[in-house]
């Protein structure tokens, strides 16, 4: 299944199950209380996928309920329940833990320099005030004979708060790049980030200077990919990725159309129809630093995401048809 057919009732069901968790207030609580059954607290997003049982999908369509903390229901007031179906479609409970942007984290090793820059790779803007940040830059794109780095807004925007112009530097500040010496690129676009909902994508690029070069075939161990045409994410599928804090790392799509809250630092903002991933067993998809990455299918080698946040347990991305349809660009290869 894929974002072109999943099934009408499947679709209708999940709408009005965002529309009835992931309100106004869903939003003001969710950075208020740490641990809750109370719905408004709990539920961090909503999708859809096969219902899970025994750690293992059924063949059963279901609508997907993210929480920060899955409850034994004896515990839970009867009111506070997850209805058992949602216009006849069969919820499922998933404990995935709160969504947060991956931005930036100590930096626990110093991060390399590439030149040619490339894909996989340590990028970030100047200081704001006594903070510096870091990213991954996850591909080179490309858009009237010109060449981009693409990665997050609030990677490189640092959440619309930078002005077109600013300077990117690679490898970023804060792993020891050099201000005089590693500017690379220059902020020329981004899609703003809405506090009201309606975001689909969080996704900026930067003009690379004529003087830098730059290789877009490069990943570390995913490799060059097979087309520069994306590719649908599809449920089950599975995918790799290369970024800055966790390196190269194996998942599969546990969701293709989730609509979640995430914490920013100017709030929680809502994405509809994102990408969820989970890790495979024994590893971190991503952490903080990964935002950026490009997200590839194994088996065809070709793009199917832009990462840009998660939690402990799972990973959300755009889907990278999305990124460069809103920027309007093209991946280089």
């Amino acid at each position: 299944m894929n974002r072109e057919n999943i099934p009408p009732q499947l679709s209708s069901a999940k709408k009005e199950a965002a529309t009835r968790f992931l309100t106004d207030s869903a939003r003001a609580a969710y950075s208020t209380r740490a641990v809750s059954y109370q719905l408004d607290l709990n539920i961090v997003g909503v999708g859809i996928g096969k219902k899970i049982k025994g750690g293992q999908p059924t063949g059963t369509d279901a609508v997907r309920v993210y929480v920060n903390r899955k409850f034994p229901k004896a515990q839970i007031p009867q009111p506070q329940l997850v209805p058992a179906a949602i216009r006849g479609v069969p919820t499922d409970v998933v404990e995935t833990g709160r969504f947060k942007a991956f931005s930036m984290a100590p930096a626990p090793t110093p991060r390399d320099r590439f030149r040619p820059i490339r894909p996989g790779s340590s990028i970030g803007p100047p200081p704001m005030g006594n903070m510096v940040e870091a990213g991954t830059l996850g591909a080179i794109v490309k858009s009237g004979g010109a060449q981009y780095i693409l990665s997050n807004n609030h990677v490189l925007a640092n959440e619309d708060k930078l002005p077109v112009g600013t300077a990117i530097f690679q490898p970023a500040l804060l792993d020891k790049g050099n201000q005089t010496t590693d500017k690379i690129a220059t902020l020329s676009k981004t899609v703003p980030l809405s506090p009201r909902g309606g975001n689909n994508v969080d996704c900026a690029i930067a003009a690379i200077d004529k003087t830098v070069p730059a290789d877009p075939t490069f990943l570390p161990k995913v490799g060059k990919l097979a087309t520069t045409f994306p590719i649908d994410a599809t449920d089950g599928m599975k995918v790799h990725k290369v970024g800055r804090t966790t390196g190269y790392t194996t998942g599969s799509v546990l969701d293709i159309s989730a609509d979640v809250n995430i914490q920013y630092d100017i709030g929680t903002l809502t994405f509809q129809g994102q990408i969820l991933i989970a890790p495979d067993q024994g590893q971190m998809f991503s952490d903080a630093g990964d935002s950026g990455s490009l997200i590839v299918d194994r088996g065809l080698g070709r793009a199917t995401g832009l990462l840009f946040g998660g939690s402990p347990k799972s990973t959300i991305a755009n889907h990278i048809s999305d990124v460069l349809t809103a920027l309007q660009i093209q991946l280089a290869g």
